[in-house]
């Protein structure tokens, strides 16, 4: 995702963008059956599962949400062409068919994709689901006033550019054809082999045209899956979700929808959440958590009660932690100091300062330790555990810096464990030991992303993270590393301004594959020969560990979002 705000101690979001996209393979509970105690035979239909989150989850609005495969409250409501596969670990990294009967047919160099809808689909209310739907939602994702999705389509569809949205342009998207009301055509201005993986994005969810009011459709959206929302306050504070009658698991093989009621309420402080959690006295024993994990301290409490470590689920979603450089910079521009950075970072004090090794794992590779990512081991400016200060000096002699250096590391004021003062504590007593004296900037958050996002604003020496939109090197690399999404006037993400013809041409020889297994093959060969240029500095990978009430059943936690999937909980 466009490099979330996500504070661990509190929320990973998973696209939300929230997301919102955030190793091994998840699992979940620790050690237990992922289908919580007593299998299968305990789970029954019926019951309120609540949801306790610090964040609202406000526009509630398929056309303004920005997730990762849909979501995880959301994709309860809003059913798309594709979605993400609903099993434990590296098997829920896959996309999988939602409303279409497959994950999509492409031509021969993946500028066209053709989907078919499922027979049988309903709304809310009964009226049949049709493809002129989705054409009309994704056409509403354009309109300014509902603007926050993903930017996908406005880049890649024909036309997308210059389209204002239907409430202005009442012609539409002619690079969206509907044929039938099973079948919908995209055509794009160049190959995207990965088109699957978009489709899973809440854009794709169908809209009734005569039931769109604007702005306020977040208020009540039609839903397409197995709830409907009957009540929404104070924009996403308090969302009830009810049964949608006319949804059909036939046509659904991925969402189970085994509570009759969702009851979500936000604006909850971390540390009450989980609090309850963990005392799940009264409807708490029948709550779960889909943005706050368990901090370190807290972490060490539940370590030591074997019954609270039995109800703590442990998830890897696609994300990595990092120093980055802006080589325009000086001393960044030298290859040989940013190596030297490279070899002096102890990545144990850092995970230490992230929360331990159950919260973090050591990074040496800009991708995620995941398959679906195209995982290629390297160490191109080995550290081992504690950092190498002997080598980092040897280079920073090369450069002319023989009696050491002074540089300034920009970081937040968030105590997010990711981008916060006690890493940059962590890194400036690490390359104090290599004669690099580091001063620290701390920013408050709107600043610090501001500051950094800002191509003449960037600093050349500060802390960033990344988390992936879909389970692909595609959106892990491509803005980071391709220099046509260099933004000059805007929010740019580029930030080691790599503009490589070689890079950029792989980038684009691998986004027309369509063998999924063989482009992550690639990004994870392109992601190795681009570390070989030190522009960032991989830290770590982080964990996810959440808590969820004792009447929670049934725990499934994909590699795609590393987090509890609350389509798949079921209630004592």
């Amino acid at each position: 995702m466009r490099q979330p705000s996500v504070n661990r101690a509190r929320v990973a979001t998973v696209s939300l963008a929230l997301v919102v996209a955030a190793g091994a393979a998840a699992c979940g509970p620790e050690d237990n059956d992922a289908k919580g105690a007593g299998g299968d035979s305990e789970l029954r239909k019926g019951g309120t599962l609540t949801v306790l989150n610090a964040i609202p989850q406000e526009d509630f609005d398929p056309a303004r949400l920005y997730t990762s495969g849909g979501g995880n409250v959301p994709s309860l409501v809003f059913r798309t062409l594709t979605t993400r596969n609903r099993e434990n670990g590296a098997d829920g990294a896959k996309v999988v068919p939602d409303l279409a009967t497959d994950t999509g047919r492409p031509n021969k160099d993946a500028t066209v994709w053709t989907y078919t809808l499922k027979k049988g689909l309903k709304y809310e209310d009964g009226t049949p689901i049709t493809s002129a739907d989705i054409k009309y939602g994704i056409e509403r994702s354009f309109a300014a006033e509902l603007s926050g999705g993903a930017p996908y389509l406005r880049d890649w569809l024909i036309g997308g550019a210059d389209y204002q949205g239907p409430y202005k342009d009442k012609k539409g998207l002619d690079s969206i054809e509907t044929p039938d009301d099973l079948t919908i055509v995209f055509h794009l201005d160049k190959p995207e082999g990965e088109f699957p993986y978009l489709a899973t994005q809440t854009q794709f969810t169908p809209v009734p045209k005569a039931k769109d009011n604007g702005t306020k459709y977040e208020e009540h959206p039609i839903s397409s899956g197995p709830y409907k929302v009957v009540k929404n306050e104070n924009d996403g504070e308090r969302l009830i979700l009810e049964r949608n009658t006319h949804w059909s698991a036939s046509t659904d093989a991925e969402r189970k929808a085994y509570p009759d009621k969702i009851d979500v309420r936000s604006g909850l402080d971390s540390s009450v959440i989980n609090q309850r959690l963990s005392s799940s006295q009264g409807a708490d024993a029948a709550a779960v958590t889909t943005d706050t994990n368990l901090g370190p301290a807290e972490l060490a409490k539940v370590t030591g009660d074997k019954e609270l470590a039995s109800r703590v689920g442990t998830g890897h979603f696609g994300y990595t932690d990092y120093i980055a450089f802006n080589p325009k910079v000086k001393p960044f521009d030298d290859p040989k100091v940013r190596q030297a950075i490279s070899y002096a970072i102890d990545r144990t004090s850092v995970i230490n300062a992230a929360g331990g090794s159950s919260l973090a794992e050591a990074a040496t590779t800009y991708l995620p330790n995941q398959k679906s990512f195209g995982y290629t081991p390297y160490d191109h400016f080995p550290a081992g555990a504690s950092g190498n200060p002997a080598k980092a000096k040897e280079l920073l002699k090369e450069a002319g810096h023989q009696n050491g250096l002074t540089v300034t590391l920009t970081h937040s004021n968030d105590k997010d464990f990711e981008t916060s003062p006690e890493i940059a504590t962590a890194i400036q007593d690490a390359l104090k030991k290599a004669g690099i004296t580091v001063k620290l900037q701390g920013l408050e958050s709107n600043d610090y992303k501001d500051k950094i996002h800002g191509a003449k604003t960037e600093p050349g020496f500060f802390l960033a993270h990344w988390g992936a939109d879909w389970p692909s090197g595609g959106p892990f690399l491509a803005p980071i590393f391709d220099g046509r999404q260099i933004v000059k006037d805007g929010a740019n993400f580029n930030t080691g301004f790599l503009d490589d013809k070689a890079v950029n041409a792989e980038i684009d020889a691998i986004n027309k594959l369509t063998d999924l297994d063989q482009a992550a093959q690639r990004w994870g060969a392109l992601d190795k020969k681009i570390g070989e240029q030190a522009l960032t500095v991989p830290l770590f990978h982080p964990v996810y560990k959440r808590l969820y009430g004792k009447d929670v059943k049934n725990i499934v936690i994909s590699d795609w979002t590393g987090v509890l999937d609350i389509s798949q909980v079921a209630v004592k």
